[in-house]
């Protein structure tokens, strides 16, 4: 059976419709569980509240939400990478003027549908970093959000059927219950890879595409645990023109 997808053109928002995993293949993938906070170590700039983070050092605790809410999730694959330099390393290339371009437009389209992070995970390949910068620059939502950086994003994503999992792992650690939108930025083939285990649809993210993923529940360790693999629903995927 064919893919159905349905673009809105004014906004190069698609919401695809593919083939759905079978059973077998879902219980084939990682079983997601929660991790329970434990303290963080933080530093903040003059004009962003930046977090270098040592893994395994986690957000203080926060009162939870009263009732099961909506949790929107957003896998952004960085911009375009550029392939002018040889020399070097694969982590330390900066973003082509595509790339640029492409983080500007994908800034503003998240800012026009209203999903706008208050929480960043991100890789911390300077492509990754460049494409946020960006988008801070673009739009003061992102430049307010909190922020950190993990050098596991860099390589989790190449090793085969591990991304969403360690996703989890991440955002039930590093997020509060007051946190309602959290963006986690970074490759492929990790990246379309989670998002298709976590909704069970085919999803394909070219650079600079951001898959809109949403659940509910009054926690996120909660939303993970009543969704599971192929419960969030995908909103849409987004991209620049």
């Amino acid at each position: 059976m064919n893919a159905l997808t349905l673009c809105n053109h004014n906004h190069n928002i698609c919401i695809n419709s593919h083939h759905h995993f079978s059973a077998s293949a879902k219980r084939n993938w990682p079983k997601l569980f929660s991790i329970h906070p434990r303290n963080l170590r933080t530093s903040t700039g003059p004009s962003s509240l930046v977090i270098e983070t040592v893994e395994g050092q986690v957000a203080a605790d926060s009162e939870q939400t009263p009732s099961s809410v909506a949790r929107r999730l957003i896998l952004l694959r960085h911009a375009k990478s550029s392939w002018e330099d040889p020399s070097l390393k694969d982590h330390d290339r900066p973003l082509s003027a595509k790339g640029q371009a492409d983080a500007v437009e994908i800034s503003h389209k998240l800012q026009q549908l209203g999903w706008i992070p208050q929480l960043i995970l991100s890789s911390n390949a300077v492509r990754t970093r460049e494409t946020l910068t960006i988008m801070q620059r673009q739009v003061r939502g992102f430049l307010e959000a909190e922020v950190h950086y993990f050098s596991s994003f860099y390589s989790i994503a190449a090793m085969d059927g591990q991304t969403a999992e360690h996703l989890q792992h991440i955002i039930c650690n590093y997020s509060r219950d007051d946190i309602l939108t959290v963006m986690c930025m970074g490759h492929n083939r990790g990246w379309e890879e989670a998002a298709s285990m976590l909704t069970g649809a085919s999803i394909e993210l070219k650079t600079c595409n951001a898959a809109l993923l949403e659940a509910t529940g009054k926690s996120w360790d909660e939303a993970f645990a009543l969704a599971g693999l192929g419960g969030w629903k995908l909103q849409g995927i987004v991209k620049p023109s």
